[in-house]
């Protein structure tokens, strides 16, 4: 992967990844509508849909890095590092809003939630 190819490359990665983890957000949201009624499939789908967020976030991150590391390597790391805290706050706030603010179910959400998680480590697995 060159310079020059790779936030082609990326972003190419990242809407694989935000398809397969809106598939299992997806598929989980639709389990506890069957099992447990439409509250709980849309905490399900939101937790998923945090997942989905903070894959688009990272795959934006990386192409800014890639970009800067052809000028500056401190600036890209940089980048990756106020990113990922990015990234954390950002959950821990789109959780705070899914229970307090939209009354969402706690373990659906984090079902759905877990569920992205997963799908993106499968992803990066089988990249390997």
């Amino acid at each position: 992967m060159s310079l020059n190819t790779a936030p082609r490359e990326i972003i190419a990665a990242t809407r694989k990844v935000i398809a397969l983890q809106l598939g299992a957000g997806v598929l989980i949201a639709a389990a506890f509508f069957a099992v447990k009624g439409e509250g709980e499939a849309l905490s399900a789908f939101y937790g998923g849909l945090i997942g989905v967020i903070i894959a688009f976030l990272l795959g934006r991150g990386v192409v800014r890095a890639a970009v800067a590391a052809g000028q500056d390597h401190k600036r890209s790391m940089l980048i990756l590092y106020v990113g990922a805290v990015q990234r954390f706050v950002l959950v821990l706030v789109l959780f705070g809003v899914g229970l307090k603010g939209l009354n969402l179910a706690f373990l659906p959400m984090i079902a759905g939630f877990a569920g992205a998680q997963l799908a993106y480590l499968a992803n990066a697995r089988r990249g390997r």
